[in-house]
């Protein structure tokens, strides 16, 4: 039944006066700072170490967990999972290593740091790569995704569900970083408590299928023993999925390329963190990767649960499209429709607190971007702050715009998910690269990161399209292997380009770096060791 009723709406209602009325709260209480550029768009100072860990996951979970992982929980299982755990130990790594670089050099934007560290040419370049990634695949996914899963609970029209997205968005982004870190706490507090709400139903409903009645705990246990070829997190060669999750490749090769990436060179995520003290900074991102170890339970796991039903002759109608072909993507929003009244609406605000808290992130990146390192840096040096913010917000209105422009062109996916990590891959093996060697190697030249930025995409692309050029003579290789050989080969050719050039050896250290900035403090020490074992644990269970 694909309609809330009025327990629900008022339920949704209740969720938005919330978020609007703090955001109101937050932007007033410091209105006297909000022509500041550095406090619009990285909220200087003000956010705490929760709500750091808070916006990180807000910003990071979107339509593409709830809906897209959920697809990939149905078609190949909680290997999916990795990216979530991976992400958790990675998140550590940044933290010790990463942050303390940019703040101690007062590093505000990632193109800013390659303009320090390199020139401005592999800035800008870099720049556009990532506004043209973040606008036509970040952005418009999770609008597409977003709009995709409210169709399929509420009945509303595709179009008015991406209007009404982008429209919540742009406010909540107008207001800057400030606003959006503080609401990204009650949005995670209503994404997590929904999302368990989901996933609680999923596995009551196997539970009742074999006769068990309700039992949430009978139900783990039913999918993993009706399905238990979805329970395996490592895949062998011969496995269906293998070219998605490539083998011990998600534990020691591409996982690590994506993941810290992501995590640690992308302006998106890591700007929560680069207005704070260091202290601060490092407690926000353990606490955002505790929170990453959960994100499976409410993403993954409904869309298992999905597929044992599905294989029991359930959803046989719903998991197809027009055409009769299976869509994996829609497990998730087809559970949802089987929640009871009132419990239906507090998901349908945990998936729009998603979508939302995604979208007004990756919009605020976007506008910091183009306003600081492209507005700013070619267009009108000297804009006063008033203009810069202002520039900023018109950034926000017409990325939102582009984006839902072009979200109509994804309903050819199957599984969304795999798309949208294998696309942005193209350039994250370039970037890390040119991050890691500017970070710790002083003779590394910009004529090598240069090199680096320009042949990213064009040697992955080749790696993607060579067997198909060559009617397979050539390996076809899965994406997360592609990404390591172009990883590696890029570094191979900075190092000799770097070498090539004698002027090199005297380059000087422009990137400060001391050996204390990479201590930790006891506490940080012990939580990161707590992960590292539940991590250790869940792959050795699920191997």
């Amino acid at each position: 039944m694909h309609q809330l009723h009025f327990a629900d709406y008022t339920v949704f209602l209740i969720y938005f006066i919330v978020v609007a009325t703090y955001g109101v709260y937050i932007y007033y209480k410091k209105k006297a700072k909000q022509t500041s550029s550095k406090d619009f768009f990285l909220a200087e100072g003000s956010l705490t170490w929760w709500a750091i860990g808070a916006s990180l996951i807000a910003s990071n979970i979107s339509a593409e967990h709830f809906i897209g992982m959920s697809g990939s929980g149905f078609a190949l299982g909680l290997a999916i999972s990795t990216y979530e755990w991976m992400a958790a130990a990675t998140l550590i790594i940044v933290a010790v290593f990463f942050i303390p670089v940019y703040l101690k050099n007062k590093i505000y934007t990632m193109p800013q740091f390659l303009s320090v560290r390199y020139n401005d040419t592999v800035s800008t370049i870099m720049a556009i790569f990532w506004l043209l990634v973040y606008v036509f695949v970040n952005l418009t996914s999770i609008i597409y995704l977003g709009a995709l899963a409210i169709n399929a609970i509420t009945g509303i029209a595709f179009s008015t569900c991406i209007a009404g997205l982008a429209l919540f968005s742009i406010a909540v982004t107008l207001g800057g970083m400030k606003v959006i870190g503080y609401t990204d706490v009650i949005q995670v507090a209503v994404l997590i408590l929904g999302g368990l709400v989901a996933t609680y139903l999923a596995l009551n409903l196997v539970s009742e299928q074999f006769g068990y009645g309700s039992d949430v705990l009978m139900g783990f246990q039913l999918i993993a023993e009706k399905a238990p070829s979805h329970f395996h997190m490592i895949f062998d060669s011969d496995h269906a999925y293998y070219k998605d999750l490539p083998g011990l490749s998600v534990l020691i090769g591409g996982m690590w390329i994506n993941n810290l990436n992501y995590w640690g060179c992308n302006q998106y995520i890591i700007q929560r963190a680069l207005g704070a003290d260091l202290k601060t900074a490092r407690s926000g991102i353990l606490f955002a990767a505790f929170l990453k170890l959960l994100v499976p339970v409410i993403a993954v796991l409904p869309g298992i649960a999905a597929y044992v039903l599905y294989q029991q002759g359930m959803f046989q109608a719903e998991m197809v499209n027009a055409e009769g072909v299976l869509k994996p993507d829609h497990a998730y929003p087809t559970l949802l429709n089987l929640l009871p009244i009132g419990l239906k609406g507090l998901a349908f605000a945990a998936l729009t607190a998603a979508i939302v808290a995604s979208l007004a992130g990756k919009a605020n990146s976007i506008a910091t971007i183009f306003s600081l390192d492209i507005y700013h840096k070619y267009f009108h040096r000297d804009a006063t702050e008033k203009q810069l913010v202002l520039t900023g917000r018109w950034t926000v209105v017409i990325a939102m715009l582009l984006a839902c422009l072009v979200a109509p062109a994804l309903s050819t996916l199957d599984q969304a998910y795999q798309f949208i990590q294998e696309y942005v891959g193209f350039i994250s093996p370039g970037v890390l690269a040119i991050f890691l060697l500017g970070f710790f190697w002083k003779r590394t030249t910009a004529t090598a990161a240069l090199a680096s930025a320009l042949l990213t995409i064009p040697l992955s692309t080749l790696l993607k399209f060579l067997p198909y050029w060559t009617d397979g003579a050539f390996p076809d290789y899965p994406f997360l292997d592609r990404m390591s050989i172009v990883f590696v080969s890029l570094i191979v050719l900075m190092v000799l380009i770097s070498l090539l050039d004698k002027r090199s050896k005297d380059q000087p250290r422009i990137i400060v770096i001391d050996k204390s900035m990479f201590r930790t403090s006891p506490g940080f020490i012990v939580g990161a060791v707590l992960i590292v074992g539940i991590l250790t644990a869940l792959y050795t269970v699920f191997w």
